[in-house]
């Protein structure tokens, strides 16, 4: 597959994946049962398979590896921080400022990735 198709696809893809993170965050603060909708529950799940898939291609193809490329290697973390405060934020059992606390703090990290994808510095600050 084309590295344009498949950058795309990935910036497509991860865009997505921060609307529906969003959407499902605010939906829960605001107490709606969007669980109950079910391609609310399965869509961010197929959305992050395929993004998770461009981006190993998009490694692979250009040579780039999180050990190797110390900002690819900041996004992997960041990332990993990521899925572990957006669960923290969608918890129903959750108070709701704490649930806006978690949810808050995902986007600030998730903003960091893109901010590093977009510049390829391991830093915002360099």
């Amino acid at each position: 597959m084309d590295y344009m198709l498949l950058r795309h696809l990935h910036i497509t893809c991860a865009a997505i994946s921060i609307v529906l993170f969003a959407l499902r965050w605010l939906l829960s603060l605001r107490a709606v049962a969007w669980r109950q909708w079910r391609w609310l529950r399965m869509t961010p799940h197929v959305n992050d398979t395929v993004l998770l898939t461009a981006a190993i291609a998009l490694a692979t193809i250009s040579h780039q590896y999180p050990w190797r490329e110390p900002w690819l290697g900041a996004k992997v973390l960041l990332l990993l921080a990521y899925i572990g405060l957006g669960k923290l934020a969608l918890r129903p059992d959750q108070p709701r400022t704490a649930q806006a606390l978690w949810g808050a703090t995902a986007l600030v990290t998730v903003f960091s990735i893109v901010a590093i994808a977009t510049t390829r510095h391991s830093t915002l600050f360099s």
